[in-house]
């Protein structure tokens, strides 16, 4: 079985997607990450184009690796000069990466009116530019661009340039779909024409414009193809390059091909989150693979059927890609939603006990009001509690006040929250400032609680979500609020719903604070 090569060009082609920016810094981490997921070629930039990627190829020479090539990018030499004087190609070489890829055009329309040079030329440009990089690089990659377009419009030209790469003797051809217009089915039948005449290995690189980069991707693996280039979670320009994190597992558990360990597969969600954080972006949850939703359940028959056999409803174990199952509750749960979930938070509940129903009423009612769980598992935890009359009562608000003040005109806002809260038999009544109005009541809400609860000072508020919910009311609209909070050893979701913004925040912060504390509570008891 031959090993799939990983050509990884996040930090290249994936910055070039709009809202995708990394520093210096970022790369680097993000390389290691690359590596540690069992990636064989990083690619780490231009050096030619940006300061950026000069210094990311300086900075990366101090890390240590483990088994990723760093890749430097570029194109082939500028008409009517040589290699020798070319300062892309210099550039390439100073920067001292272990592989350089170059491309260089195939498609005719592109020679004629991007270059404006002839037919012949640009395979000059191709070849000598090549075996100038072969002899002072250990290895060269020669990205085929535009190949597939080039190939429909004149396919006895795209394979002459595949041709002057091969006698420069290129280590590796890959044939891009830049244009992202290829079609699955077209792959096959033209890949088979370019074995005729091309014995060098070969790889793919395509884009998303189709929603077909990682089915052209792993056709191409199918029928010969030994290198995929993509970017993880598929950031690139326009509609993204070829997710990784959909072809490696498709690979290696659908496919069978040699690509990654079992134990690297096991870190690809891990990856994928910390790359989104990195570049400041919400996770699409419906990612296949390593998304939050991709093997969640919300249908009570489903739920039922994977609690016998997961198989059911889930094409592979989450796990190996490191997700986890998720049953979801909402006004579609049925009695197993909440049995599921039960186990899950380690409540005693049983199917036939009234109280499964009354909860499965309350959550229907709730969401009907505007509530949602999915993403707030923390609040439906203590709605369980609740019901079932086995949630500690740890502190009570009294009431509290949030006052925001703009004194002049050019100053922002200033916002104050005043509680008081009752903790046993001690009233504790203080204040704190914030940037704006939740910001100040969460200080004064925690300001109030470390006297009694220290362990309240690692909790972080990460995430804020406020959505207005469709009731035609203007401003006097129900809102619904989503926390995210966190500590050292985990992340939990909270929901909040009022006309009054702050009073859904207030709501959503006293689960979130709540969910603390009992977590706390039974981490100290086991």
């Amino acid at each position: 079985m031959s090993l799939i090569k990983l050509y990884d060009t996040t930090l290249r082609d994936g910055t070039q997607g709009e809202d995708v920016s990394f520093l210096v810094a970022d790369k680097i981490r993000i390389a290691q990450k690359l590596d540690e997921l069992g990636v064989h070629y990083i690619e780490g930039g231009w050096p030619g184009s940006n300061p950026k990627d000069i210094a990311f190829f300086k900075d990366i020479k101090k890390v240590s690796l483990k088994q990723a090539k760093i890749a430097a990018f570029g194109s082939t030499r500028r008409a009517k000069t040589t290699p020798a004087k070319d300062n892309n190609i210099q550039t390439l070489i100073q920067a001292e990466p272990d592989v350089v890829t170059i491309f260089g055009k195939t498609w005719d329309f592109h020679v004629h009116e991007a270059l404006r040079i002839s037919l012949e030329e640009n395979l000059e440009l191709i070849h000598d530019s090549l075996v100038y990089l072969k002899e002072n690089v250990a290895e060269v990659i020669y990205d085929a661009e535009h190949f597939f377009d080039g190939y429909k419009a004149n396919p006895e030209y795209a394979l002459k340039t595949l041709q002057a790469a091969q006698q420069a003797g290129v280590d590796c051809i890959v044939l891009c779909d830049t244009n992202g217009g290829t079609m699955p089915y077209e792959i096959p039948a033209i890949l088979a024409e370019v074995k005729k005449v091309v014995s060098t290995d070969l790889g793919i690189h395509t884009h998303n414009d189709s929603e077909c980069a990682v089915a052209n991707s792993l056709m191409a693996v199918d029928h010969g193809i030994v290198h995929v280039q993509g970017t993880i979670n598929g950031f690139g320009e326009r509609c993204g390059n070829a997710n990784l994190c959909s072809i490696l597992p498709a690979l290696s558990l659908k496919m069978g091909k040699e690509c990654v360990s079992g134990e690297q597969l096991r870190n690809l969600r891990q990856i994928s989150r910390y790359i989104y954080e990195l570049a400041n972006l919400v996770p699409n949850k419906h990612q296949a693979y390593v998304g939050n939703s991709a093997f969640a359940h919300k249908g009570g028959v489903h739920v039922s059927a994977i609690q016998r056999h997961p198989e059911t409803y889930e094409h592979i174990r989450p796990e190996l890609v490191g997700n986890l199952t998720r049953v979801l509750v909402s006004d579609l749960s049925g009695r197993s939603n909440i049995l599921a979930k039960a186990e899950q938070f380690n409540i005693n509940l049983d199917s036939k006990d009234p109280v499964t129903m009354e909860i499965l009423e309350d959550l229907k009612e709730m969401e009907n009001k505007g509530f949602q769980f999915e993403g707030a598992e923390a609040s439906f935890e203590l709605m369980m509690r609740r019901a079932l009359g086995n949630l500690r009562h740890f502190f009570s608000v009294i009431g509290f006040r949030v006052i925001d003040t703009k004194r002049h005109e050019d100053e922002m806002p200033l916002s104050e929250a005043t509680v008081q809260v009752k903790v046993g038999g001690h009233i504790e009544h203080t204040a704190a400032e914030g940037a704006g109005p939740v910001n100040a009541l969460d200080n004064a809400l925690r300001k109030a609680l470390e006297k009694f609860y220290p362990n309240i000072k690692e909790m972080r508020l990460l995430d804020y979500k406020v959505r207005v919910l469709p009731a035609g009311k203007g401003t006097a609209s129900v809102t619904r609020v989503l926390i995210e909070s966190g500590d050292k050893n985990s992340r939990w979701g909270t929901v909040g719903v009022s006309d009054n913004i702050i009073a859904a925040s207030y709501q959503a912060l006293i689960d979130a604070l709540l969910y603390k504390l009992i977590q706390d509570q039974e981490a100290k008891a086991s």
